[in-house]
C-alpha cells in the first residue's frame, strides 16, 4: 500500500471512530436526559414520542455514516472516494444547523473534527481507475 492510502485510511478510521463515540454518547448518555425532559414538559404524547424518535434517528444516522465511511475507505471499489467524501461533507453540512439551533458545545466540536478528518481522508484516497 502506498503511504498516501495508509494516511487516508487512518484519517477516515479516526474520524469514524470519533463519530461512533459521539453517537454512543448521544444515545447512551443523552437519551435518558431527553426522556426525563420530555416527561417534565407539557408536550402531547404524540409530540414527545416524535422527539424521542428524532433523537434516536439522528444517533443511528451518525452510526450509519461512520460505518459507510469505514467500509468505503477499506475496500477497493470504484466509488469509495465519492462515498467517503459524501460522508465527510454530510457531517460538515450538519454543523451550521446545530450551531444555529444549539450553539457551540463539545458534541459539535467532535463531529466537526470527524467531518474534517473523513473529508481530508477522502481527498487523500487514490482516485478510482
Amino acid at each position: 500500500m502506498k503511504k498516501r492510502q495508509i494516511v487516508a485510511q487512518l484519517l477516515v478510521g479516526l474520524g469514524s471512530l470519533n463519530v461512533l463515540v459521539g453517537a454512543g454518547l448521544h444515545l447512551m448518555a443523552g437519551y435518558p436526559r431527553v426522556i426525563a425532559a420530555l416527561a417534565a414538559s407539557n408536550l402531547t404524547v404524540l409530540m414527545a414520542n416524535a422527539m424521542r424518535a428524532v433523537f434516536l434517528i439522528v444517533g443511528l444516522a451518525w452510526i450509519t455514516i461512520a460505518i459507510v465511511a469505514l467500509i468505503a475507505a477499506f475496500t477497493q471499489t470504484r466509488i469509495r472516494r465519492v462515498l467517503v467524501l459524501f460522508c465527510g461533507f454530510s457531517l460538515l453540512a450538519e454543523i451550521p444547523i446545530w450551531v444555529g439551533l444549539m450553539g457551540w458545545f463539545i458534541g459539535n466540536e467532535m463531529f466537526l473534527l470527524s467531518g474534517v478528518l473523513i473529508t481530508f481522508g477522502g481527498f487523500l484516497l487514490p482516485p478510482s481507475r
